[in-house]
């Protein structure tokens, strides 16, 4: 096992024996610091956390639930493979861009949110209730609060617009999708570093003009462009990026 930073100790100094484990564990597992099929013996990392043993079979048991961790008879508890991981766990989206921004991770990102949120906004054409309306426009009126201002003050802004379309699409498994928009959301906006502009407003705006007029070809076309404009944005900060790593 390659040692790893314990960033989960540091920033939860104040949490449970077992939150600790879970959170530093996790971290290194999703970021490759400790590989898949890598063997994790309970007393090590015991005695490495300065926890019990029962906080780390809890913090274990709780990465099995996500996939990131498996046991078998006379081996013991190891590293799962990369294909059993739940990628779509909170936690796991959260852990996987902690420390750094994986660029594969928000190009799958992208393509996820461009196969799912343009149905989304279908549906939400079709099924909004008025208070789904309610919802989107205080949203709205959120952002364009926000324009201007730093990115850490538009964000949730941004997310609660989102978030009211999954519910106005009425589909359960859809809102299901919601760790992913704002995993999304917010690793877009760690690595895009924008402000919210007046520009992303009105696509927004657009979206919910056709929602709310229950147009559903309309709202899906918009929150594709939406979504086409985001992308759009990562790849521009790639290639600025790309030009600093050079320089």
């Amino acid at each position: 096992m390659r040692a790893w930073h314990d960033s989960a100790m540091t920033e939860h100094g104040r949490a449970g024996a077992h939150d600790r484990v879970v959170s530093s564990l996790g971290m290194a597992i999703v970021n490759g610091d400790i590989p898949p099929d890598a063997d994790l013996d309970v007393v090590a990392l015991q005695e490495r956390f300065s926890v019990s043993r029962t906080a780390v079979r809890e913090a274990l048991r709780v990465l099995a639930a996500k996939g990131l961790v498996g046991a078998r008879p006379r081996r013991g508890t190891f590293v799962a493979p990369r294909e059993h991981w739940a990628l779509l766990d909170a936690d796991v989206l959260r852990w996987r861009f902690a420390d750094r921004v994986d660029e594969r991770f928000l190009d799958e990102l992208g393509e996820v949110r461009l196969t799912v949120e343009p149905a989304v906004a279908r549906m939400a054409a079709l099924r909004r209730t008025d208070r789904d309306l309610a919802d989107l426009e205080d949203a709205l009126a959120a952002m364009r609060t926000a324009v201007g201002r730093p990115a850490v003050d538009h964000v949730e802004a941004d997310l609660a617009f989102h978030h009211a379309l999954l519910r106005a699409a009425h589909n359960e498994l859809m809102t299901q999708m919601a760790t992913v928009i704002e995993a999304g959301l917010r690793l877009r906006d760690q690595f895009v570093h924008a402000t919210l502009t007046s520009e992303s407003t009105d696509k927004h705006a657009e979206v919910l003009l056709a929602v709310r007029r229950q147009r559903p070809k309309a709202a899906e076309t918009a929150m594709r462009a939406l979504i086409e404009r985001s992308i759009a944005d990562v790849e521009l900060a790639k290639e600025v990026h790309g030009e600093q790593a050079g320089r």
